[in-house]
């Protein structure tokens, strides 16, 4: 005669992680990269609406203006690399936000843009 055993229908014992579930968003690791703050909310949503890779161009164009403390930095292809930008796609994301006022470029042949962040233009609405 079969005994029926409780024991048997209990899941196996797994360890768990501790919950580190809090209100606070993630934060970087101590070394780790960031992007600093605070970035204007309409800016970066005007440069979402823009075609192409123009939102991943402007995100680094605001690393790179936390990391120097300034609104005019250089644009290198190995930060675009970072994020998977190609050049010409760059090239492309940059006169996107160029043209609808977001950014100011000076470009010279065999360099490096230089761009300037500009406040996002009062058209925008």
């Amino acid at each position: 005669m079969d005994t029926f055993n409780p024991n048997s229908l209990r899941l196996p014992d797994v360890r768990t992680a501790p919950s580190t579930d809090t209100k606070k968003p993630p934060r970087h690791k101590t070394g780790g990269k960031f992007l600093k703050g605070p970035v204007p909310w309409d800016w970066i949503s005007m440069a979402a609406k823009l075609p192409g890779k123009a939102l991943h161009v402007s995100i680094v164009l605001w690393f790179l203006a936390g990391v120097k403390n300034s609104r005019t930095i250089i644009l290198s292809s190995t930060a675009l690399k970072g994020i998977g930008v190609k050049r010409n796609a760059a090239y492309r994301g940059l006169a996107a936000l160029e043209e609808s006022g977001l950014v100011s470029v000076v470009r010279h042949r065999g360099r490096c843009p230089v761009v300037t962040i500009n406040a996002c233009p009062e058209k925008y609405g």
